[in-house]
């Protein structure tokens, strides 16, 4: 029989206690431990699943393997895995609650099922008829694709052994609960379980899975940490409701970079992939206002224009307030800081607000020199040419220092019709490329200010 245990597992962030505490000693979380009930590890022979035995071989005698990738056929998917899916990889992927993501998983199973692949998705939240209708709303029709409702472990894989799915989609993790445990489906220890005994089955049997995880409050993934470590690939469905953009953005990929970024565009029949991110940030970009910067930002191997937005008014607080959405808030304070102490101009009795138009989270250094150039310009209440774009990292010294891949930013602004370039001097120096952008290397936040206005 299994052996098991009653532990006191914390339900933020999987802090295990043998005895009830009224605050996480891990993370300070207060009455979030809850008596649950552990399987204990099987002795050796006693494993369901296990991998084929090896013996240890040095460095030079092993064979690499190629990667088998399997190719949706949605670019932008494809873009932020790293070129495709790998045969037996475990892929997290987290949003807030209506974001798409079903909607997404579901459209990529109905390309895989179109290339002949058998696929299975597996809701937990959904019944068959349900998703039926969600299938026919965003034109998914393959006859390979098979759905299933299901919240028992233990029957999901025996039907995923019968099957011999490709590709497994289950929807959601959080919804899954094993018989060995007496704990509700959700909590640390039928999250860890299950997820644990799917990932064993997918590594020795090859097929590939999908798991949908809730997230918490804070927008992390809901259940243990540990569930991160455990799968291949962390992917966070970003978005805001109020816009029909979505981006699926890498935190963790053991088969390709984090730096990727993919787009899409939410519509009635399901989402569709942006191919040029530029030109749909900037369509609705007010020329010639006031606090609009664009900067050429790098989202991995992609160069992706954006709209910096800023607004500087008088405060009638006795402290300014330091408002950003899209940027950190704390790069934004540093910045004004640079701004008062270097050139004098005096914003401590001035409220700030800035905003990365489209819901973008830009976190490289190359913005620094757009988000000084749009609080000048609302401050001034002078608009920057609409034909410049600007990128460089700004030092406390009130030095402009130089950043990658210049010249990849300097094409990508080229192609969209851009006339001038404001680029750190160091860059300029460097530039490799043949371009007809006028290059107007700067060193200090002076430099930019008299270029500017």
């Amino acid at each position: 029989m299994t052996k098991t245990r009653m532990v006191f597992n914390c339900q933020k962030c999987g802090y295990q206690s043998p005895k009830w505490l009224g605050r996480c000693p891990d993370c300070g979380e207060w009455g979030s431990l809850v008596e649950e009930q552990e399987v204990l590890p099987r002795r050796e022979g006693e494993r369901d699943w296990v991998f084929e035995e090896t013996t240890p071989k040095t460095v030079d005698q092993i064979e690499p393997d190629k990667e088998e990738r399997i190719k949706t056929r949605i670019s932008e998917f494809d873009r932020v895995l790293g070129g495709g899916v790998v045969r037996g990889s475990v892929i997290l992927v987290g949003g807030d609650p209506g974001i798409g993501k079903s909607t997404l998983l579901l459209q990529v199973l109905n390309q895989l099922g179109s290339d002949k692949f058998k696929v299975l998705y597996i809701s937990g939240e959904e019944s068959v008829s349900q998703t039926k209708v969600r299938a026919e709303r965003i034109n998914v029709s393959s006859p390979h694709l098979y759905i299933l409702t299901e919240n028992n472990l233990e029957r999901i894989i025996k039907i995923i052994r019968e099957l011999k799915p490709k590709v497994v989609v289950i929807d959601s993790i959080q919804t899954i609960y094993s018989l060995d445990l007496q704990s509700a489906p959700g909590s640390i220890s039928q999250v860890r379980d299950a997820s644990g005994k799917i990932i064993f089955l997918s590594k020795a049997t090859g097929f590939s899975t999908f798991l949908i995880g809730h997230v918490t409050k804070e927008g992390a993934i809901a259940g243990p940490r540990v569930l991160e470590h455990m799968v291949d690939t962390v992917l966070y469905f970003e978005g805001d409701r109020g816009h029909p953009y979505r981006i699926l953005r890498a935190v963790k990929n053991r088969f390709g970079s984090t730096n990727e970024i993919g787009v899409f565009e939410m519509k009635d029949d399901g989402l569709d992939e942006v191919l040029s991110p530029s030109e749909l940030f900037l369509a609705e970009r007010p020329l010639d206002e006031p606090g609009s910067v664009v900067v050429p930002s790098l989202e991995g191997s992609r160069p992706i224009l954006i709209e910096v937005q800023a607004l500087v008014s008088p405060t009638s607080f006795g402290m300014p307030r330091r408002m950003a959405m899209g940027v950190d808030s704390n790069r934004l304070t540093l910045l004004v800081a640079v701004l008062e102490r270097k050139q004098g101009i005096k914003l401590y009795n001035q409220d700030i607000y800035l905003n990365v138009a489209g819901g973008l989270k830009i976190s490289e250094p190359a913005v620094d020199l757009g988000i000084i150039g749009a609080v000048a310009s609302s401050l001034l209440y002078k608009p920057v040419v609409a034909e410049t774009v600007m990128f460089g990292e700004v030092g406390l010294a009130g030095e402009i220092r130089g950043i990658s891949q210049s010249e990849t930013r300097v094409k990508e602004s080229e192609k969209l019709g851009f006339k001038r370039c404001i680029l750190p001097r160091n860059n300029e120096k460097r530039f490799q490329g043949d371009t007809k952008l006028k290059l107007l290397g700067v060193s200090t936040i002076e430099e930019v200010l008299k270029l500017l206005f």
